[in-house]
């Protein structure tokens, strides 16, 4: 694993362990030698994990829309950014810059992100991993929906699985290690 995409909230939301948790998966990386990629903002949680990994010593890449760069408040001491045209061309260069994906807490555009990468996969479009930071029990429900989508018959088990999930970043990145994508086709019936 050479960078990791983190995607995460652009505000820090109302418990200040999701802070905590992004300052910690922050200096995590760097001190493993992990590059992180992630939205380009100096706001909320994203800028919390990317500030981390530069006080670590580490490589910051962000990547922002040239739309959001005011109003996400770029950050200005990266190694480096990216700004492109939109929202798509962010996701895309996000996903060629990274060996893997991990989601902290956030909004619907973590959340979009996080969906987006996780049917790229099913598609076998990537053969990255994926992992969910469960601070705090944050993605208990989205756990207990994708056994929603398994039980009715629109998710394979294979692919409810493509997703590590672990309160432990250091437990998923260990995952990573050794990911092997499965070899299931998509479609059902």
């Amino acid at each position: 694993m050479r960078r990791i995409c983190v995607f995460c909230g652009s505000s820090s939301g109302n418990d200040p362990v999701y802070a905590e948790q992004a300052a910690a998966l922050g200096k995590l990386l760097a001190e493993r030698g992990i590059g992180l990629v992630y939205g380009g903002a100096s706001v909320g949680i994203m800028g919390v994990v990317a500030d981390a990994a530069l006080a670590a010593g580490g490589e910051v890449i962000g990547v922002i829309p040239k739309h959001l760069m005011r109003v996400e408040i770029a950050h200005a001491d990266l190694t480096e950014l990216h700004v492109t045209a939109g929202m798509h061309e962010r996701k895309a260069k996000m996903a060629e810059l990274s060996d893997g994906f991990l989601a902290l807490p956030g909004g619907a555009g973590t959340l979009e992100e996080l969906a987006e990468v996780w049917t790229w996969a099913q598609l076998g479009l990537h053969h990255k991993p994926i992992g969910l930071v469960d601070v705090a029990d944050y993605y208990r429900p989205l756990r207990e929906f994708a056994d929603h989508m398994v039980a009715e018959g629109f998710l394979r088990p294979q692919h409810r699985d493509l997703i590590f999930i672990d309160p432990d970043p250091v437990a998923l990145l260990d995952a990573f290690e050794s990911y092997e994508p499965p070899t299931v086709a998509k479609w059902i019936g």
